[in-house]
């Protein structure tokens, strides 16, 4: 293998497949990135068995020259060290050239770089998938139902499907849900000409998705989706992510979604982040994150938190709509305040059937997300 490559091109290539490597792997090859050279171009590869990134680098785009091919070939550089590396050479053209035994030398400038290669074909072979099913929607919605579902997901190993996000697509409506027993998040979008394709119980990994989230570009790039028994591929431009669906069944969690309400509250987004942050900053000290909230004669609200080193703090904040009967409740603030900080809509509601009922609260925008907490019992 001999090639001369752009450090630009090359360098992001590696950012992307760099995020499927683990540094807890027992399994030598996978602390790798594979390199497989043909004169299209350059495939770079790398896995943690729960995750496989490829990254494809053409030889050639929009008439522009991005790797001059001298020899095909393949190897396994060790991805800790060649990441750092490559990000400090000095020269925008970077050589590679592979010789016997995957001795792999690289220049740039004046810099001269010697590494110790491994043999391409001990690294596993990626999912083979069917491209029977596939959907595809735009980066930007698929990096927003990410974002504001991913915070609810269980952080406990003790019951692994709950550190997923469960998707089900059914008569063109994409779902997304999230829960650790103590909140939900659920996030919906539309998708036309989805009609032949359905599916249920399909869990990934939040972890995983968040690391895809970040090699999705801003610009609003078509992400195409293709789902299989096991495993789940997102293709984004000349990048395949590879993911494994988490064993197990997803709790049922319609149940605990109440339809009707007996108090409902219309609030400023902002004014009421602000108020339950400054709220939080107290109750933080006590290690509850406890702050109540009570309706008010007037019809407006009133947020409060104490510490019993620090004091008190509490104040009123003016509600846009008010329905139903007065109201005392407790919360968890930083629940409460990972919700209010995915919320897009200037105005939200919040909905309670009762003082130990789950807590709802649905962006006034944005029929399509909706988000339960579950109230705190405190004894005054």
């Amino acid at each position: 293998m001999k090639i001369t490559i752009l450090k630009n091109e090359l360098n992001e290539s590696i950012g992307h497949v760099s995020k499927a490597i683990s540094s807890r792997t027992t399994i030598p090859i996978l602390t790798g990135i594979k390199f497989e050279v043909n004169y299209n171009g350059v495939t770079l590869t790398a896995s943690d068995t729960d995750i496989s990134i490829q990254s494809f680098i053409p030889a050639e785009d929009d008439n522009h020259t991005i790797v001059k091919v001298e020899q095909p070939g393949s190897v396994v550089l060790p991805a800790k060290f060649f990441v750092e590396i490559i990000k400090k050479l000095p020269s925008k053209e970077i050589q590679m050239e592979v010789k016997e035994g995957f001795q792999t030398f690289i220049s740039s400038g004046s810099t001269e770089i010697q590494i110790v290669g491994l043999d391409p074909e001990e690294f596993p072979v990626l999912p083979s998938i069917e491209e029977n099913d596939m959907i595809s929607l735009p980066g930007d919605l698929l990096k927003n139902m990410i974002k504001q579902t991913a915070f609810s997901i269980s952080t406990q190993e003790t019951t692994p499907i709950l550190t997923g996000i469960l998707w089900n697509l059914s008569n063109n409506e994409f779902k997304f849900t999230a829960t650790d027993r103590h909140r939900l998040a659920t996030r919906s979008a539309s998708l036309e000409g989805t009609d032949n394709v359905q599916f249920g119980n399909i869990v990934i990994a939040g972890k995983t998705l968040n690391e895809l989230s970040k090699i999705i570009p801003d610009q609003n790039m078509l992400v195409d989706i293709v789902v299989a028994d096991n495993q789940v591929l997102f293709k984004i431009d000349k990048v395949l992510f590879y993911t494994r669906i988490l064993d197990g069944v997803y709790p049922d969690t319609s149940r605990i979604i109440p339809t009707a309400f007996k108090t409902e509250l219309t609030l400023d987004t902002k004014k009421l982040t602000d108020s339950i942050d400054r709220a939080y900053l107290l109750s933080r000290e006590e290690k509850t994150n406890i702050v109540r909230m009570q309706t008010l004669d007037n019809g407006d609200i009133e947020i409060s938190s104490s510490s019993s080193e620090l004091g008190k703090v509490r104040e009123e904040l003016e509600v846009a709509d008010f329905k139903g009967e007065p109201l005392r409740i407790s919360f968890n603030s930083k629940y409460m305040l990972d919700v209010l900080k995915v919320v897009d809509s200037e105005q939200l509601t919040i909905a309670f059937t009762g003082m130990m009922s789950p807590i709802i609260l649905r962006p006034l925008d944005d029929s399509r997300a909706l988000y339960v907490i579950l109230p705190y019992r405190t004894t005054n």
